[in-house]
Parts: C-alpha cells; structure tokens; sequence
C-alpha cells in the first residue's frame, strides 16, 4: 500500500511540475508567434511602393526606369517633382512609423528590453520591405524615409534634430546623399552629446549610420569624382 502511495504521490507531483511548465511555454509560443507575426506586418508595410504606386497612378511612370532607378522620395523629385515627391517622403515616413508602434500590440513593458529588440526588429523589417517590396517585384529605394520615420516613432526629438541638419546640408549643397549621411551621422552623436540616450540606443544609432553610408556608396564615388546630381527643392532663378 506504501509503494502504491508513494506512486501516485510521484504521479500527482510529476503531474503537476507539468501543468506549471506547460503554462509558461504556452505563453512563450503564442508572444513568439504574436512577435513573428508583427514583424510580417512590418515588412508588408514596408512593402508598399509608395513611389511606384503614385508615380504610374499618376504620372504613367514607373521611376525605377529614370534617375537613380531608386522607389524613393529624392529619385521621384528629380522625375516627376515636388508635387509627386511630397506624398512619396510622407508615406514611407509614415510606414516606417506604423511599423514600430506595431509593437504596442506586444504585452511588454514600456521600458524592457523585449520590447526595444522587438522595435529592432521591426525597424529592419520595415527597411527590408522598403528595400526588397513584395508588392513591386522587389526592387525598392534605400529606405531612407522609411527609417527617418521608424526611428521617430522611438526617439522623436533626435530624429527631429537629425531631420533639421538634413534640411541645413541640402540646402547649402544641394546635394541628398551628403545631406542624408550627414543627418545620419549626426543621429547617434545627438544621442550621446545632447540626449544621453541609453547605451543600446546609441548603439543602433551608429549601425543605422554604417548600413546607410553603405547603401550610399556608388554616391559616395560619384561625389568624390564630382559627378553627383544635385537637387534643388526650389527652382533655380535663371
């Protein structure tokens, strides 16, 4: 009778040890898979090719075909205008925002590292769309936009600082990649000097900058051997 107590004393303890780790696993597949599917989300905004769309829409224009061949805001201006570029810079502004405030649909804590990596990850997501947009063959534009607004939608007044000494550069040279390294440049020292932001932050900061100056390296070339175009956001008076 002892040795069948102490059975199922086993059983009831082995029992129960299995329901407690069971509980905590649940939870992780489901955040996981809630996580997963966020950053989907954020690639399928990334993925809306705001230049493409506008540009044949309206224009009958594809400016992969023009210019840089880039889907972004700058190639569009050089194309199409002002007018066209304006409505391209605030949608991949905007989808690089929505992207990150995805993250509110996570449970984390507003101040934990889960939810920092989890915005990372939907930065990334949301560039790669930009990049590679499922819904235009996967031949986007260098996500500058997209990033400006991703990065606002963590840390606003940087980026607003960032958004400003571009704004300063291109209107002294005129000049969209140097104004754009420039700002991207400036970001993680902002973070240190002026906002003393967390290490982390910084951190990133600086590998947005890397990852951009490396998008931009056939400008870089081109700016060294002179042969950059230049960009007036106003005409030139004659």
């Amino acid at each position: 009778m002892k040795g069948i107590d102490t059975v199922q004393k086993v059983e009831y303890i082995l029992g129960s040890v299995l329901k407690i780790v069971s509980l905590p696993c649940k939870k992780t597949i489901r955040v996981m898979a809630l996580n997963i599917l966020l950053v989907l989300c954020g690639y399928l905004l990334g993925s809306i090719p705001s230049a493409v769309w506008i540009g044949k829409k309206f224009y009958g224009v594809d400016v992969r075909q023009y210019g840089s061949k880039n889907a972004g805001a700058t190639n569009t201006l050089r194309v199409l205008g002002r007018r066209a570029a304006l409505p391209v810079f605030i949608m991949d502004f905007f989808k690089g925002f929505a992207s990150v405030k995805l993250s509110l649909l996570a449970s984390y804590p507003a101040d934990s590292h889960e939810l920092f990596f989890l915005k990372i990850a939907l930065i990334v997501a949301a560039v790669a769309g930009h990049i590679f947009p499922l819904f235009a063959g996967f031949k986007g534009g260098k996500g500058v936009a997209t990033v400006a607004g991703a990065i606002f939608a963590m840390s606003t007044l940087p980026v607003l600082l960032s958004i400003a000494t571009f704004f300063v550069v291109l209107m002294i040279s005129h000049y969209v990649s140097l104004s754009s390294m420039t700002a991207a440049l400036a970001f993680p020292l902002y973070l240190i000097f002026v906002f003393h932001e967390s290490r982390s932050l910084v951190i990133f900061g600086f590998v947005v900058t890397i990852a951009l100056f490396i998008t931009h390296r056939k400008n870089i070339r081109r700016l060294i051997n002179g042969t950059e175009s230049r960009t007036y956001l106003f005409k030139k008076k004659k």
